[in-house]
């Protein structure tokens, strides 16, 4: 159960440690101090619930229903390129140093239904959640303990984007450090779109 437990852990840490789309939004919420903690913990139940879901069957149904896959891969593009033209234009044009007005500049709703978006429409969230890991998972000899591993990997990673950003906000909180950090998100934002409308996807969540 321990070495199921371990696979989980290390299986699923290394798919979600790469910086994506979704990992990238939730770190800019955190420096930003902006409902990091909501965001953060929809991520975690997202992953948890399509781990479970993954385990128990439904990467067959995905699987049968390539349509599905497209569709979310076009909608993923167009909302990554929505994503990646505010973060460029913020790195143009600048902003002013993390103050309490910006931070509650957006109302929790609307953090959270980005958060939503930025993970639900991203097929190779689907193709690691549904397909990857369970396949990794039904070797393992405890399905519970590799699920409960793969859902430690994606609490700590969370736990860590949410809190390692905040606690960084006062050296982030420079204009010059947001430009930079807001041209790095446009640029990946945008790489990663490009790679989803080539029909690629091979990046990172």
């Amino acid at each position: 159960m321990l070495e199921s437990y371990l696979t989980g852990l290390v299986v699923c840490g290394g798919i979600i440690v790469a910086i994506g789309a979704q990992n990238a939004y939730v770190l800019g919420l955190a420096v930003r101090r902006e409902h990091h903690w909501w965001s953060a913990g929809l991520c975690m139940s997202t992953d948890l619930l399509l781990l479970s879901a993954g385990m128990f069957g439904m990467s067959a149904m995905l699987l049968a229903m390539p349509g599905a896959l497209e569709v979310l891969r076009w909608l993923g593009v167009a909302f990554l390129g929505w994503l990646a033209a505010q973060a460029l234009h913020r790195a143009a044009t600048g902003r002013r140093g993390l103050d309490t007005a910006e931070a509650e500049g957006r109302s929790l709703t609307r953090v959270l239904l980005a958060t939503l978006a930025v993970t639900v429409l991203n097929p190779q969230v689907y193709l690691d959640t549904l397909v990857l890991v369970p396949a990794v998972g039904a070797q393992q000899d405890s399905a519970a303990a590799f699920v409960a591993g793969a859902g430690t990997a994606s609490i700590l990673w969370f736990s860590l984007l949410a809190g390692g950003g905040a606690l960084l906000s006062p050296w982030l909180a420079r204009p010059t450090a947001w430009r930079l950090i807001d041209g790095g998100i446009g640029v990946m934002m945008a790489g990663i779109a490009l790679q989803l409308a080539g029909g690629g996807l091979g990046e990172p969540v």
